[in-house]
């Protein structure tokens, strides 16, 4: 197998509380990549996932940053990214899915589909990303298997493949049938899940296996496998690839059971990297120029080293150490040295690397979200989708002796993208403007501030709900005065100087564009060179 066929880069989608990072957690236990899963003595001594590094996810029980795993399984290189749940943190998720090659969707099996499941299978479906589901949390009383499945198609309109089974549910889910095989895996629980759980694999006709099952859970298991077997159905990898069909599997993952299964059903049935589209068009991951893209910047993982590290997706070619590279944006070239692969706080440093595989690219202060780094002067990706913020906020800075600390930390955060700076005009605040997609990340911004830069701030909620870019056309009309904004509106400008208005609430919005229809608004700012 060459060093592209193996390579498997993927997320973890889910509504929050789905299992999504205990999923993560043992994933990393049967890949080899962990000894102990972390998650299960959190409650007794603090101790945190493998994925989460942040103090303040620690302390919330919450992913709030995507993080990074690679690790190797069998003959596969598995990059494997951890990204957050809160719908907060819905953009930051949304730049992760631009770098990956397929999904598994995490899904209650007691609640069935929830809306950020929803909307994050919408930005999957129109990427047309491969999804593989996993029906999580069998260990406790669920909706009955063939109603889950059933509303995978009508609510999604995947049309799911059934690859294993429950054997029971709730206090009697003893483990699953593989559909593939045509075997039963029956698990036994570890303390509190540490480890990887003992199974013992029967045939169905198997006596000891009849008798290991309750009678309701047996009886229901024949008749639901022999309908499924009886639907005729197949598994069509082309149908996978297109993201049509979802292959679907079901376990717990706090227990362990069915993890493997998972982990290894989902490698043979996943795609490979796959040719990605560019200023020249569709770039195969073969091409032998390098070529990837950022999708995220992270600054402070590790109070050791306190530095900003830019995650970037190969998509083409080799990477090998020192090589130099062209930075389109800046039309730099950049010597690619410090270079590690990051497992979630912990680095090592590579030499070489393949289309898949996540460089974390550590000093690099010209770099931003988006940007494309090749070794061909031609090569442009525009993969990072853009979104119009919901939440406005002034952060005060509490202590004015800590001014150069309070402008480095925020400066950080913008280059991020946790936050949005914004300058409004006929203000009486000395205070900036900040944006962002929902309040956690405000929380979370103002918690680096403090323990990263040693600045205490305080936030003051602005009045207005929207924002909106303010087309070239019309903009002599607005700054001129020419034009009455509605009560509680105010001009302004973003970060490049793009002339905004934010208004306080909808009905703002329709009145303005109701009296200056010859203006025309954008919910996103224009695409910059």
């Amino acid at each position: 197998m060459n060093e592209i066929a193996r390579r498997r880069t993927f997320a973890i989608i889910s509504h929050p509380d789905a299992g999504k990072t205990t999923l993560t957690e043992k994933l990393l236990l049967y890949g080899g990549a962990v000894q102990l899963a972390g998650s299960v003595t959190a409650r007794k001594n603090q101790r945190a996932t493998t994925s989460d590094w942040m103090e303040l996810e620690k302390k919330r029980g919450i992913s709030v940053s995507s993080t990074v795993l690679q690790f190797d399984y069998g003959d596969f290189r598995i990059n494997l990214l951890d990204t957050p749940g809160h719908r907060d943190f819905s953009e930051d998720t949304y730049r992760v899915l631009t770098a990956v090659d397929s999904v598994i969707m995490v899904i209650d099996a007691a609640k069935g589909i929830e809306s950020q499941t929803r909307k994050l299978f919408e930005v999957c479906r129109q990427r047309r990303v491969p999804i593989f589901t996993f029906m999580n949390k069998l260990d406790r009383p669920t909706k009955d298997p063939l109603e889950l499945i059933d509303e995978l198609e009508k609510v999604l309109g995947l049309h799911p493949f059934p690859m294993n089974w429950p054997l029971g549910t709730g206090v009697d889910f003893r483990g699953v049938y593989d559909r593939v095989s045509g075997q039963a895996h029956l698990f036994e629980r570890t303390p509190g899940g540490a480890f990887q759980a003992p199974v013992a694999v029967h045939d169905p006709s198997d006596p000891i296996f009849k008798e290991q099952m309750d009678p309701i859970s047996y009886r229901k298991f024949v008749e639901d496998v022999a309908m499924l077997d009886g639907a005729g159905a197949r598994l069509d990898s082309a149908a996978i690839s297109a993201g049509n069909t979802t292959p679907v599997y079901f376990g717990s993952a706090s227990n362990n059971f069915g993890v493997q299964l998972l982990l290894e059903g989902f490698l043979s049935c996943s795609p490979p990297p796959a040719p990605r589209s560019t200023s020249l068009g569709l770039i195969s991951p073969d091409q032998p120029a390098f070529s990837g893209f950022i999708f995220k910047i992270q600054g402070n993982m590790d109070p050791r080293h306190r530095d900003r590290v830019a995650f970037l997706r190969i998509c083409s070619g080799k990477f090998t150490r020192e090589m130099v590279v062209l930075h389109p944006r800046t039309g730099k070239r950049v010597k690619l040295s410090n270079v590690h692969k990051i497992f979630g706080r912990e680095r090592e440093v590579i030499d070489e690397a393949y289309p898949g595989d996540i460089l974390g690219l550590a000093g690099h202060s010209d770099f931003s979200i988006g940007d494309t780094l090749s070794e061909d002067p031609r090569i442009v990706y525009n993969e990072i989708p853009r979104f119009p913020p919901e939440c406005f906020a002034f952060l005060h800075n509490t202590s004015p002796v800590k001014f150069k600390p309070f402008r480095k930390g925020l400066e950080q955060s913008v280059l991020e993208g946790i936050v949005q700076p914004f300058s409004v005009q006929n203000t009486p605040y000395a205070a900036p403007l900040l944006a962002a997609v929902g309040p956690l990340q405000f929380e979370v911004l103002q918690y680096r501030l403090q323990s990263e830069y040693g600045v205490e701030t305080r936030l003051e909620n602005a009045p207005w709900e929207l924002v909106r870019w303010v087309d070239p056309s019309g903009k002599d009309h607005l700054i001129e005065n020419s034009v009455t904004l509605p009560s509680g509106s105010r001009l302004g400008e973003d970060a490049a100087g793009e002339t905004v208005v934010f208004f306080p609430n909808e009905w703002a919005l329709r009145y303005f564009a109701k009296r200056s229809p010859d203006i025309k608004l954008h919910e996103l700012p224009p695409k910059r060179a």
